[in-house]
Protein backbone atom coordinates (compact mmCIF):
# COMPACT_ATOMS: atom_id res chain seq x y z
CA UNK A 1 0.00 0.00 0.00
CA UNK A 2 1.09 3.61 -0.94
CA UNK A 3 -0.19 7.16 0.68
CA UNK A 4 -0.66 10.80 -0.97
CA UNK A 5 -0.67 13.11 0.94
CA UNK A 6 -2.72 16.10 0.12
CA UNK A 7 -1.24 19.53 2.61
CA UNK A 8 -4.36 21.41 1.96
CA UNK A 9 -7.58 21.66 3.33
CA UNK A 10 -10.12 19.32 1.45
CA UNK A 11 -13.63 20.77 1.16
CA UNK A 12 -16.65 18.53 1.62
CA UNK A 13 -20.01 18.96 -0.30
CA UNK A 14 -21.59 19.64 3.41
CA UNK A 15 -19.48 22.84 3.84
CA UNK A 16 -17.55 21.26 6.14
CA UNK A 17 -13.38 20.90 5.58
CA UNK A 18 -10.95 18.61 6.29
CA UNK A 19 -7.79 20.30 7.00
CA UNK A 20 -5.33 17.93 5.18
CA UNK A 21 -6.06 14.55 3.25
CA UNK A 22 -3.98 11.07 3.27
CA UNK A 23 -5.06 9.06 0.50
CA UNK A 24 -4.05 4.94 0.75
CA UNK A 25 -3.58 3.19 -3.09
CA UNK A 26 -2.36 0.42 -4.51
CA UNK A 27 -0.98 -0.27 -8.58
CA UNK A 28 -0.36 -3.28 -9.99
CA UNK A 29 1.39 -3.26 -13.15
CA UNK A 30 3.53 -0.75 -15.28
CA UNK A 31 2.42 2.55 -16.85
CA UNK A 32 3.61 2.11 -20.71
CA UNK A 33 5.27 5.03 -22.68
CA UNK A 34 2.06 6.75 -23.47
CA UNK A 35 0.29 6.28 -20.67
CA UNK A 36 -3.03 4.63 -22.21
CA UNK A 37 -2.61 1.58 -20.34
CA UNK A 38 -4.44 2.77 -17.29
CA UNK A 39 -7.54 0.85 -15.34
CA UNK A 40 -8.63 2.40 -12.01
CA UNK A 41 -10.68 0.44 -10.11
CA UNK A 42 -13.13 1.84 -7.45
CA UNK A 43 -13.84 -0.64 -4.49
CA UNK A 44 -16.85 -1.80 -2.93
CA UNK A 45 -18.24 -0.54 0.75
CA UNK A 46 -16.00 -2.63 2.98
CA UNK A 47 -12.95 -3.29 0.49
CA UNK A 48 -9.35 -2.04 0.22
CA UNK A 49 -7.02 -0.64 -2.19
CA UNK A 50 -5.95 -4.22 -2.69
CA UNK A 51 -8.13 -5.60 -5.56
CA UNK A 52 -6.23 -8.56 -5.69
CA UNK A 53 -7.09 -9.44 -1.94
CA UNK A 54 -10.71 -9.09 -2.62
CA UNK A 55 -11.78 -9.33 -5.98
CA UNK A 56 -10.70 -12.95 -6.86
CA UNK A 57 -9.39 -14.03 -10.23
CA UNK A 58 -9.31 -10.80 -11.63
CA UNK A 59 -5.68 -9.63 -11.07
CA UNK A 60 -4.39 -12.59 -12.93
CA UNK A 61 -2.33 -12.54 -16.38
CA UNK A 62 -4.90 -12.98 -19.20
CA UNK A 63 -7.78 -11.50 -17.23
CA UNK A 64 -9.15 -7.93 -17.39
CA UNK A 65 -7.06 -6.75 -14.65
CA UNK A 66 -4.04 -8.22 -16.42
CA UNK A 67 -1.21 -6.45 -14.56
CA UNK A 68 1.08 -7.51 -17.39
CA UNK A 69 -0.92 -5.58 -19.81
CA UNK A 70 -2.24 -2.77 -17.88
CA UNK A 71 -1.08 -0.07 -15.09
CA UNK A 72 -4.05 -0.71 -12.57
CA UNK A 73 -4.81 1.56 -10.07
CA UNK A 74 -7.24 1.22 -6.92
CA UNK A 75 -7.69 4.30 -4.09
CA UNK A 76 -9.27 3.21 -0.84
CA UNK A 77 -12.25 5.94 -0.55
CA UNK A 78 -12.41 8.94 1.33
CA UNK A 79 -14.18 7.74 5.29
CA UNK A 80 -12.70 3.78 5.15
CA UNK A 81 -11.20 1.85 7.50
CA UNK A 82 -7.89 1.23 5.13
CA UNK A 83 -5.64 4.07 5.00
CA UNK A 84 -7.12 7.55 3.51
CA UNK A 85 -8.52 10.09 6.34
CA UNK A 86 -11.65 8.62 8.24
CA UNK A 87 -12.81 8.52 11.34
CA UNK A 88 -9.99 6.92 13.38
CA UNK A 89 -7.07 9.46 11.70
CA UNK A 90 -6.21 12.22 13.86
CA UNK A 91 -7.68 15.56 13.69
CA UNK A 92 -4.94 17.48 13.61
CA UNK A 93 -6.77 20.30 14.87
CA UNK A 94 -7.47 18.88 18.41
CA UNK A 95 -4.85 15.99 18.01
CA UNK A 96 -7.29 13.23 18.79
CA UNK A 97 -8.76 11.12 16.30
CA UNK A 98 -12.16 11.50 15.29
CA UNK A 99 -14.67 9.20 15.99
CA UNK A 100 -17.95 10.45 15.65
CA UNK A 101 -16.80 13.90 14.58
CA UNK A 102 -15.80 12.85 11.34
CA UNK A 103 -17.85 15.19 9.07
CA UNK A 104 -20.43 13.35 6.91
CA UNK A 105 -19.12 13.32 3.15
CA UNK A 106 -20.63 12.18 -0.58
CA UNK A 107 -19.63 10.12 -3.22
CA UNK A 108 -19.03 13.22 -4.98
CA UNK A 109 -16.35 14.14 -2.10
CA UNK A 110 -15.01 10.21 -3.01
CA UNK A 111 -14.50 10.85 -5.94
CA UNK A 112 -12.74 14.39 -5.44
CA UNK A 113 -10.53 12.66 -3.74
CA UNK A 114 -9.91 10.54 -6.53
CA UNK A 115 -9.04 12.73 -8.93
CA UNK A 116 -6.54 14.30 -6.35
CA UNK A 117 -4.59 11.13 -6.37
CA UNK A 118 -5.35 10.49 -9.85
CA UNK A 119 -3.38 14.22 -11.01
CA UNK A 120 -0.54 13.54 -8.34
CA UNK A 121 0.37 10.36 -10.45
CA UNK A 122 -0.09 11.90 -13.93
CA UNK A 123 -2.87 10.01 -14.93
CA UNK A 124 -5.13 12.64 -16.83
CA UNK A 125 -6.91 9.68 -18.85
CA UNK A 126 -7.76 5.91 -18.04
CA UNK A 127 -8.59 2.79 -20.70
CA UNK A 128 -11.15 1.52 -18.22
CA UNK A 129 -13.19 2.84 -14.89
CA UNK A 130 -14.50 -0.21 -13.08
CA UNK A 131 -16.63 -0.40 -9.87
CA UNK A 132 -19.18 -2.53 -8.32
CA UNK A 133 -21.88 -1.18 -6.27
CA UNK A 134 -20.96 1.89 -4.13
CA UNK A 135 -17.71 1.38 -6.64
CA UNK A 136 -20.35 1.76 -9.84
CA UNK A 137 -21.81 4.93 -7.72
CA UNK A 138 -18.10 6.35 -7.86
CA UNK A 139 -17.69 5.77 -11.48
CA UNK A 140 -20.71 7.28 -12.66
CA UNK A 141 -20.23 10.24 -10.43
CA UNK A 142 -16.47 10.19 -12.18
CA UNK A 143 -17.82 9.60 -15.90
CA UNK A 144 -20.08 13.08 -15.43
CA UNK A 145 -17.91 15.22 -13.36
CA UNK A 146 -15.41 14.22 -16.01
CA UNK A 147 -16.78 12.96 -19.13
CA UNK A 148 -13.08 12.43 -20.73
CA UNK A 149 -10.77 10.74 -18.10
CA UNK A 150 -12.45 7.33 -19.01
CA UNK A 151 -12.71 5.37 -22.48
CA UNK A 152 -14.79 2.92 -21.36
CA UNK A 153 -16.19 2.56 -17.87
CA UNK A 154 -17.98 -0.58 -16.58
CA UNK A 155 -20.71 -0.16 -14.15
CA UNK A 156 -21.70 -3.72 -12.61
CA UNK A 157 -24.31 -3.93 -9.97
CA UNK A 158 -25.46 -0.31 -9.51
CA UNK A 159 -27.25 2.39 -10.02
CA UNK A 160 -27.66 6.18 -11.06
CA UNK A 161 -29.14 7.05 -7.14
CA UNK A 162 -29.93 5.12 -4.35
CA UNK A 163 -33.13 3.85 -4.07
CA UNK A 164 -35.59 3.72 -1.40
CA UNK A 165 -35.36 0.21 -0.88
CA UNK A 166 -31.06 0.44 -0.97
CA UNK A 167 -31.68 3.20 2.04
CA UNK A 168 -33.90 0.79 3.73
CA UNK A 169 -31.07 -1.34 4.37
CA UNK A 170 -28.64 1.10 5.33
CA UNK A 171 -30.81 2.86 7.77
CA UNK A 172 -31.61 -0.51 9.27
CA UNK A 173 -27.68 -1.48 9.36
CA UNK A 174 -27.15 2.45 11.18
CA UNK A 175 -30.47 1.51 13.64
CA UNK A 176 -28.52 -1.38 14.81
CA UNK A 177 -25.01 0.45 15.40
CA UNK A 178 -26.84 2.96 17.28
CA UNK A 179 -28.58 0.48 19.81
CA UNK A 180 -25.34 -0.25 20.54
CA UNK A 181 -24.61 1.86 24.15
CA UNK A 182 -20.56 2.26 23.12
CA UNK A 183 -21.22 4.39 19.84
CA UNK A 184 -20.21 7.69 20.25
CA UNK A 185 -17.81 6.62 22.87
CA UNK A 186 -13.98 7.95 22.02
CA UNK A 187 -12.74 4.06 20.81
CA UNK A 188 -12.10 2.59 18.26
CA UNK A 189 -14.08 -0.53 19.55
CA UNK A 190 -17.24 1.93 20.00
CA UNK A 191 -20.18 0.38 18.25
CA UNK A 192 -18.74 -2.83 17.26
CA UNK A 193 -21.21 -5.33 18.77
CA UNK A 194 -23.72 -2.82 16.45
CA UNK A 195 -21.48 -3.26 13.60
CA UNK A 196 -21.86 -7.11 13.51
CA UNK A 197 -25.66 -6.93 13.87
CA UNK A 198 -25.54 -4.19 10.89
CA UNK A 199 -23.16 -6.34 8.91
CA UNK A 200 -25.89 -9.56 9.47
CA UNK A 201 -28.51 -6.83 8.42
CA UNK A 202 -26.34 -6.29 4.96
CA UNK A 203 -25.64 -9.85 4.37
CA UNK A 204 -29.29 -10.60 3.87
CA UNK A 205 -29.14 -7.95 1.17
CA UNK A 206 -26.11 -9.13 -0.56
CA UNK A 207 -27.49 -12.90 -1.03
CA UNK A 208 -30.85 -12.89 -1.13
CA UNK A 209 -33.40 -16.31 -0.93
CA UNK A 210 -31.75 -18.20 -3.12
CA UNK A 211 -27.96 -18.05 -2.16
CA UNK A 212 -29.25 -18.61 1.32
CA UNK A 213 -31.18 -21.99 0.72
CA UNK A 214 -28.21 -22.98 -2.06
CA UNK A 215 -25.59 -23.12 0.64
CA UNK A 216 -27.53 -22.70 4.12
CA UNK A 217 -29.84 -25.85 4.11
CA UNK A 218 -29.88 -27.75 7.16
CA UNK A 219 -29.99 -31.69 6.73
CA UNK A 220 -32.10 -32.41 10.21
CA UNK A 221 -30.18 -35.43 10.61
CA UNK A 222 -28.63 -34.31 13.89
CA UNK A 223 -32.97 -34.06 15.23
CA UNK A 224 -31.97 -30.13 16.38
CA UNK A 225 -35.04 -28.31 17.21
CA UNK A 226 -34.11 -24.63 17.44
CA UNK A 227 -31.01 -24.35 15.68
CA UNK A 228 -29.97 -23.83 12.14
CA UNK A 229 -26.74 -23.66 9.96
CA UNK A 230 -27.67 -20.36 8.55
CA UNK A 231 -27.36 -19.15 12.73
CA UNK A 232 -24.18 -19.27 12.53
CA UNK A 233 -23.21 -18.04 9.14
CA UNK A 234 -25.36 -14.36 9.97
CA UNK A 235 -23.30 -14.60 13.29
CA UNK A 236 -19.70 -15.63 11.57
CA UNK A 237 -20.03 -12.95 9.19
CA UNK A 238 -20.87 -10.45 11.98
CA UNK A 239 -17.92 -10.95 13.83
CA UNK A 240 -15.85 -11.22 10.81
CA UNK A 241 -16.71 -7.13 10.00
CA UNK A 242 -16.64 -6.34 13.27
CA UNK A 243 -13.04 -7.92 13.58
CA UNK A 244 -11.61 -5.88 10.66
CA UNK A 245 -13.85 -2.58 10.08
CA UNK A 246 -14.77 0.15 12.53
CA UNK A 247 -18.11 1.39 13.49
CA UNK A 248 -17.56 4.64 13.13
CA UNK A 249 -16.47 4.43 9.09
CA UNK A 250 -19.33 2.40 8.46
CA UNK A 251 -21.96 4.48 9.67
CA UNK A 252 -20.32 7.43 7.67
CA UNK A 253 -19.97 5.20 4.40
CA UNK A 254 -23.55 3.71 4.87
CA UNK A 255 -24.90 7.88 4.70
CA UNK A 256 -22.55 8.62 1.84
CA UNK A 257 -24.37 6.43 -0.22
CA UNK A 258 -27.77 8.43 0.64
CA UNK A 259 -25.99 11.10 -0.72
CA UNK A 260 -25.63 9.19 -4.32
CA UNK A 261 -28.07 10.98 -7.24
CA UNK A 262 -26.28 12.13 -10.44
CA UNK A 263 -28.73 13.87 -11.24
CA UNK A 264 -28.73 16.35 -7.90
CA UNK A 265 -27.71 19.77 -9.15
CA UNK A 266 -27.50 19.00 -12.92
CA UNK A 267 -31.07 19.04 -14.34
CA UNK A 268 -32.27 15.83 -13.37
CA UNK A 269 -30.87 12.17 -14.15
CA UNK A 270 -31.35 12.08 -17.95
CA UNK A 271 -29.75 14.74 -18.37
CA UNK A 272 -26.63 14.34 -16.17
CA UNK A 273 -26.33 10.65 -17.76
CA UNK A 274 -26.74 12.01 -21.54
CA UNK A 275 -23.06 13.66 -20.46
CA UNK A 276 -21.04 10.64 -20.25
CA UNK A 277 -18.74 10.21 -23.58
CA UNK A 278 -17.28 6.65 -22.36
CA UNK A 279 -18.32 3.78 -23.65
CA UNK A 280 -19.94 2.07 -20.85
CA UNK A 281 -20.71 -1.29 -20.01
CA UNK A 282 -23.72 -1.74 -17.71
CA UNK A 283 -23.64 -5.15 -15.88
CA UNK A 284 -26.50 -6.55 -13.78
CA UNK A 285 -27.01 -9.77 -11.86
CA UNK A 286 -29.76 -11.87 -12.07
CA UNK A 287 -30.82 -12.58 -8.44
CA UNK A 288 -29.59 -9.23 -7.19
CA UNK A 289 -31.95 -7.68 -4.84
CA UNK A 290 -30.33 -4.79 -4.12
CA UNK A 291 -29.56 -3.35 -7.74
CA UNK A 292 -32.34 -6.17 -9.78
CA UNK A 293 -31.68 -6.27 -13.50
CA UNK A 294 -34.71 -3.84 -14.19
CA UNK A 295 -33.41 -1.11 -12.34
CA UNK A 296 -30.21 -0.83 -14.99
CA UNK A 297 -32.85 0.37 -16.96
CA UNK A 298 -32.40 4.32 -16.57
CA UNK A 299 -28.46 3.88 -17.16
CA UNK A 300 -29.25 1.58 -20.45
CA UNK A 301 -31.77 3.97 -21.76
CA UNK A 302 -30.13 7.21 -21.14
CA UNK A 303 -26.10 7.09 -21.57
CA UNK A 304 -25.30 7.34 -24.93
CA UNK A 305 -23.02 4.59 -25.85
CA UNK A 306 -24.02 2.02 -23.80
CA UNK A 307 -23.75 -2.05 -23.94
CA UNK A 308 -26.17 -4.06 -21.22
CA UNK A 309 -25.01 -7.57 -19.84
CA UNK A 310 -26.59 -9.95 -17.48
CA UNK A 311 -24.97 -12.61 -15.54
CA UNK A 312 -26.87 -16.02 -14.45
CA UNK A 313 -26.27 -16.18 -10.74
CA UNK A 314 -27.92 -17.96 -7.77
CA UNK A 315 -25.30 -15.80 -5.88
CA UNK A 316 -27.23 -12.47 -5.66
CA UNK A 317 -25.59 -8.79 -4.89
CA UNK A 318 -22.14 -10.93 -4.10
CA UNK A 319 -22.23 -12.33 -7.81
CA UNK A 320 -20.33 -9.86 -8.74
CA UNK A 321 -17.46 -11.48 -6.31
CA UNK A 322 -18.17 -14.96 -7.19
CA UNK A 323 -19.05 -15.22 -10.62
CA UNK A 324 -15.50 -14.01 -11.99
CA UNK A 325 -15.04 -16.34 -15.10
CA UNK A 326 -18.64 -15.11 -16.11
CA UNK A 327 -17.52 -10.99 -15.35
CA UNK A 328 -14.25 -11.69 -17.08
CA UNK A 329 -15.56 -12.90 -20.51
CA UNK A 330 -18.14 -10.18 -20.20
CA UNK A 331 -15.60 -7.13 -19.99
CA UNK A 332 -13.06 -8.37 -22.06
CA UNK A 333 -15.35 -8.77 -24.52
CA UNK A 334 -16.69 -5.40 -24.10
CA UNK A 335 -13.06 -3.88 -24.54
CA UNK A 336 -12.14 -5.67 -26.89
CA UNK A 337 -15.06 -4.54 -29.71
Amino acid sequence: MKEYHYEHPFELESGASLPSLTIAYDTYGTLNANADNVVWVCHALTANSDVADWWPHTVERGRFLDPEKYFIVCANFLGSHYGTTGPLHINPQTGNPWYNDFPPFTIRDMVQAHRLLAHYLGISQVELLVGSSIGGFQCIEWCVIDPTFARHAALIATAECVSPWVSAFNESQRMAIKADKTFGMPSPTAGAEGLAVARSIAMLSYRGEAAYNLTQTDSFSDGELFRRRVHSYQQHQGEKLKNRFNAYSYFRITQAMESHHVGRGRGGIEKALATIRAKCLVVAISSDILFPPESHSVMVENIPNVEYKVIDSSFGHDGFLVESDKLDRIIQSFLNK
